[in-house]
């Protein structure tokens, strides 16, 4: 499997943790950035990382911030990424089963790096559960990338 991999600044110190589980693994990284700890904005890390599985290059991603919480907003507003919040592993495994999550995020400030293996290999290891409920609820969450507002 190819996964693309992005941090901002703040997720910076925890990526090295997440590369090393997802090689562990026996899958290829995808390294979208940042390589360092100066400042950059989450949303276009967010955008590079997901336009690599968007395009087909990646097959899911992980992206890492200081909460996680701003990554997951910024990948959620891209049409055809499903990021869920992967703060231990249920929540890793559980986002693709039941709602076909392609994307999660990781909060550097929050997670510990002895969780991390064990939420990437959930999240890289879970299958979505293809059976009518799960694909009618995710035929929802895929309709609502079409919703407009009315005026």
């Amino acid at each position: 499997m190819k996964v693309a991999l992005g941090a901002d600044h703040a997720g910076y110190p925890l990526k090295d943790a997440v590369r090393q589980a997802i090689e562990a693994l026996g899958h290829e990284v995808i390294d979208c950035g940042t390589h360092s700890c100066d400042p950059v904005d989450f949303p276009d890390i967010t955008r590079s990382t997901c336009e690599v599985v968007l395009s087909g290059s990646a097959d899911r991603a992980v992206l890492v911030c200081g909460t996680g919480q701003g990554a997951v907003m910024a990948a959620n507003k891209l049409p055809g990424v499903r990021c869920g919040l992967a703060h231990e592993p249920y929540s890793a495994h559980q986002a693709v089963e039941h709602d076909d999550a392609n994307t999660i995020a990781i909060g550097a400030w929050l997670v510990p790096h002895a969780l991390v293996p064990d939420i990437v290999r959930e999240f890289l290891g879970a299958v979505f559960d293809d059976d009518e409920e799960t694909r009618r609820r995710v035929a929802k969450l895929n309709a609502l990338d079409a919703l407009t507002l009315a005026p």
